[in-house]
């Protein structure tokens, strides 16, 4: 074997290293980064395609292992389709639907197919918010377990999109919304509930758990409204909290080494707490009150927790008394920040090495750390990046040559940073100090979810189909 090896160096054919996987939401701890090399720079929905598949509707990410691609996807308005396809050829494997009814309301970019899935390569494991969390065989689809979750709710409407990942034997899955939010485990084996932790303080997001590694200890990681807290994977146990986070948590933190790295925008500023964003969008009469059947079914005993004066209405204070924790009073604003992992208690003062307020940050598109810098894209193709080490600005404001929203999180390989924008474009970035445009590839179709990278390959999930690209 080595011998051929050899004579094949000698002729000048190069032989690729094993692929990398792709196994959850952004890769690899949720970085969105590969260590592939000879990934492609330019291509479209016509051009240097290797196979694409139409598909239902959906905006959750493909997943890779073991040379299957699963996808899921809504393939009409009452079907839920989870499916493998061979990750070379596209051919598919096998095909699992489920019917569905009583789906919760949504609001757009947001589908019902919106959960990313995680594999293990022998098991592929994927929730819907009215089938709870199922785990499928991942050579036959044949389901091995179905577990029930809560239904979230969500008072701006917003619907569930929250991915699980799995950590060594068990599979973690977290829902923030505005009701009952927790953070859970389950074996990964049997479906049995580990722990199941609540998290009272916490309002509607959508982070996904990361794991991190720090003095001595793995802790599960979860950024939540105002805070970001560390848990222990065998209990569920919180082992500490940094208090520095803003209201709205859309986005996943990154982590590198023993550091936890941090971009938000939440709507407003500081002082602009919950009332103002649901007088906005709950209040439909426009009186500047809050009225019981103006919320869900779901909300009506919150609502009656806050109505001190038992006058049917919510005004002023009576809001926030009512939906947000008196402790976790946060509002809004712009931030970036790096917290050191490995602490106990609350850490806010000893482990949050730099925090800066910069207009840069995304609401929704995570940060990527890639090349010693953090990089942060947001609506109207606006990109920074910063200095790992202390924060300091490498560049901020800069465009990238595509107008318009930005959903999917940034991924990176190869010195290549791919930035994928909601109307279908994909920039490719050359990694380095500055702005360099490569490429401005058109996948036909809107994008909302983040691209998988393996096998040299970029797969690339659009509203109603699947691409892989690549040579």
């Amino acid at each position: 074997m080595r011998n051929t090896f050899v004579m094949l160096c000698l002729l000048g054919i190069t032989v690729s290293a094993a692929a990398d996987d792709w196994k959850q939401f952004r890769g690899p701890n949720a970085t969105g980064v590969s260590a592939e090399t000879g990934l492609p720079t330019e291509f479209s929905y016509e051009e240097n395609v290797v196979w694409s598949k139409k598909l239902g509707r959906g905006i959750a990410s493909p997943v890779i292992a073991n040379g299957k691609t699963f996808i899921t996807e809504m393939a009409d308005d009452k079907t839920f389709v989870i499916a493998a396809h061979d990750s070379e050829s596209g051919k598919q494997i096998w095909r699992k639907a489920y019917p569905v009814s009583g789906l919760p309301e949504i609001t757009s970019p947001n589908e019902h197919a919106s959960s990313t899935p995680a594999t293990d390569g022998d098991r592929v494991y994927v929730y819907f918010s009215t089938l709870g969390l199922l785990a499928l065989d991942a050579q036959s689809g044949e389901q091995i377990w179905q577990r029930d979750v809560q239904m979230p709710y969500y008072l701006l409407g917003w619907g569930p999109a929250n991915s699980p990942i799995i950590h060594e034997d068990i599979v973690i899955f977290n829902i923030d919304d505005d009701l009952d939010a927790f953070l859970m485990a389950v074996d990964k084996y049997t479906g049995k509930l580990r722990w199941r932790t609540p998290r009272p303080e916490m309002l509607g997001g959508f982070a996904t758990p990361v794991v991190c590694t720090a003095n001595g200890r793995t802790d599960i990681v979860m950024a939540g409204s105002g805070k970001m807290k560390g848990y222990n994977p065998k209990t569920g146990k919180q082992v500490w909290t940094c208090d520095s986070l803003l209201r709205t948590i859309m986005t996943t933190p990154v982590v590198q080494g023993e550091n936890i790295y941090m971009s938000v925008q939440s709507y407003g500023d500081t002082d602009r707490v919950l009332k103002y964003a649901l007088l906005q969008w709950r209040d439909t009469n426009q009186d500047g009150k809050l009225q019981r059947t103006e919320l869900e079914k779901a909300f009506h005993k919150k609502f009656d927790k806050g109505d001190k004066n038992k006058d049917g209405v919510l005004v002023d204070e009576e809001i926030d008394a009512a939906f947000q924790s008196p402790k976790n009073m946060v509002g809004g604003g712009n931030i970036i920040q790096s917290i050191r992992g490995g602490g106990k208690g609350n850490v806010t003062k000893t482990h949050l090495d730099w925090n800066i307020d910069n207009k840069a940050p995304s609401n929704i598109a995570s940060p990527l750390v890639y090349d010693n810098r953090l990089f942060v894209v947001k609506k109207g193709g606006i990109s920074a990046a910063f200095d790992l080490s202390d924060g300091k600005t490498i560049w901020t404001k800069k465009r990238i040559r595509n107008l318009g929203n930005y959903y999917a999180s940034p991924i990176a390989g190869d010195g290549k940073i791919y930035v994928t924008g909601e109307n279908g474009f994909i920039i490719v970035l050359k990694a380095g100090e500055t702005v360099e445009v490569l490429a401005k590839n058109d996948m036909g179709d809107s994008c909302v979810a983040t691209p998988a990278i393996s096998n040299g390959h970029l797969y690339i999930r659009t509203l109603n189909g699947i691409y892989c690209v690549g040579k």
